[in-house]
């Protein structure tokens, strides 16, 4: 395993059997020793915030698309059998068309989002040339245990969930109705193995559930869930954001792989692990 530790903390590995290279993907030599007797690549390393691309693009498109460029070269060198690239739901950007389907026109509104259908576009051009077997996963909106809900750039479940078992304000960014469809981290997991293990199948694919939940309803499903007394407050929506989200995953159930999350199971599983130790 290859991480700069980013967005990642040493201790989200505790009890895990791997071996973990910490550094970049842009160091050439670094990702070529990660490579050695490897057959299945899953490439995850990127720039992940919306916000923070949109502060610093020239960074986001080295890590993102130059980053990605290295990977697959190495990914070639080594005779990897397969990659599979996390991709993303922001790709869609603000098309009013719902669900979002694999063929739609991408409308990416940040950096990030640009970054991520130059990933998805080297990834089929390796693929057509013969080079390397590769699917593209676009992710919609992943939660689970262990997300930070402490960075600026944090994600809306874990910063809700932090502050609703605390009675803090929640601030919703915008007036709250913007929809996300929200899957659970190991759904995304599975839907990585499946890729790489079982399903011959490349290109792209949107990995969701296929159900859409406004930010106004996460909220107080979250402080429902944790007894909260928490107000909500609105703050300015933040550029680069996209306003409906709701993918269409006939794709995804035609190639044998279906989500098996519960979003509110999912959300209960995820407030459990946040949940303080009883004094």
């Amino acid at each position: 395993m290859l991480d700069n530790l980013r967005s990642g903390f040493r201790e989200n590995l505790a009890g895990c059997r791997c071996e973990l290279l910490v550094g970049s993907i842009l160091d050439r030599a670094l990702l070529r020793q990660a490579m050695q007797g490897v057959d299945y690549v899953f490439h995850l390393a990127a720039m992940i915030s919306v916000p923070e691309s949109m502060q610093k693009p020239v960074e986001c498109n080295e890590l993102n698309t130059a980053g990605t460029l290295l990977v697959l070269e190495e990914a070639v060198s080594a005779g990897v059998k397969k990659l599979i690239l996390s991709s993303s739901a922001a790709i869609y950007g603000d098309n009013p068309a719902i669900p979002k389907l694999e063929t739609m026109v991408p409308e990416p509104k940040s950096p990030y989002a640009i970054t991520k259908l130059a990933d998805e576009y080297y990834c089929q051009m390796f693929t057509a040339t013969g080079r390397l077997q590769t699917a593209c996963l676009r992710y919609f909106n992943v939660f689970g245990p262990r997300q930070n809900p402490r960075s600026q750039y944090a994600a809306a479940v874990p910063i809700f969930i932090h502050q609703a078992l605390r009675h803090e304000p929640i601030t919703i960014h915008g007036d709250g109705e913007q929809t996300r469809d929200f899957i659970d981290v190991k759904d995304i997991v599975a839907a990585n193995a499946y890729f790489a293990t079982q399903s011959p199948a490349n290109g792209v694919f949107n990995v969701a559930n296929g159900q859409a939940t406004s930010i106004n309803q996460l909220a107080a499903t979250i402080c429902q869930l944790t007894g909260s007394s928490s107000e909500i407050h609105h703050a300015p929506a933040r550029a680069g954001d996209v306003k409906q989200s709701l993918a269409d995953i006939g794709k995804l159930r035609a190639v044998g792989f279906v989500p098996g999350g519960n979003v509110h199971a999912s959300l209960q599983a995820t407030i459990a692990f946040f949940q303080p130790p009883a004094p």
